[in-house]
């Protein structure tokens, strides 16, 4: 929109290369949902259909929190469904909130965001699987008894590989054999993070068929597939093709 000097009532949404393949979502024009000049990083969060996942995490966070209160009593398992579904929380905003940067200060300060918020996020799941691994060992609970069970193993290893990758390259990335070659990787640790994402999503959706769920809590599986689909919508859209080396 311009002024009627002509000047744009923003600050033009530019890459630093000037190339508009590293502006273009999956979905939309080159710059919906790119970071302008002048805006708050904090706005990346509901830039495009950001503003469709954030309504899908708190959705969760929501519908987990209530379902655990409201269903007493509280005990040692419930410290899981409610770390869970937090770090989940945070792990969305890690992803939304560097998505739409594209110049070099916005990547830089999109990172450091990026990187805290998965810090926390991995700490409140780590929480979330002592907890359920402490409460299997003190009553003597068998492991491995659901598909939910097995599905968080690997979320967690995967995890645990995909933020050790992250945090490596971007601050040891002499493990890479230098700058250079740690930022060809990259896009390696983004595709495998959207993967990452739909395989937690499925993890999640597997524990309304636990018996925990089945009779305590009461997620209903409907509601959890609405949740992730609305998910997919807010996020996927927004993915750069250019950051992913196509």
């Amino acid at each position: 929109m311009a002024s009627a000097t002509g000047i744009p009532q923003y600050a033009p949404t530019t890459s630093d290369n000037g190339d508009q393949g590293d502006l273009e979502p999956l979905l939309g024009r080159p710059g919906d949902a790119s970071q302008r000049n002048d805006a708050p990083i904090l706005k990346n969060l509901v830039i495009g259909t950001g503003v469709i996942a954030e309504a899908a995490g708190i959705l969760l966070v929501a519908s987990v929190w209530a379902a655990v209160f409201l269903n007493p009593p509280l005990i040692l398992f419930s410290v899981h469904p409610l770390a869970q579904s937090i770090g989940l929380l945070f792990l969305i905003q890690s992803i939304l909130v560097l998505q739409p940067t594209h110049t070099g200060q916005q990547k830089l300060v999109g990172q450091k965001i990026h990187a805290s918020l998965n810090f926390l996020a991995f700490a409140i799941f780590a929480v979330g699987v002592i907890s359920i691994e402490y409460n299997k060992i003190v009553n003597n609970g068998a492991h491995f008894h659901s598909v939910h069970g097995y599905l968080g193993v690997i979320a967690s290893f995967w995890l645990l590989a995909q933020y050790l990758v992250g945090f490596t390259m971007y601050g040891v990335p002499a493990l890479y054999g230098g700058e250079a070659n740690a930022k060809k990787m990259w896009k390696y640790h983004r595709s495998s993070g959207y993967v990452l994402l739909l395989f937690l999503a499925a993890t999640v959706i597997s524990a309304t068929q636990t018996d925990y769920n089945l009779n305590v809590l009461k997620l209903k599986l409907w509601a959890m597939i609405v949740i992730f689909v609305l998910l997919i919508i807010g996020v996927y859209p927004r993915i750069k093709k250019q950051k992913l080396g196509f």
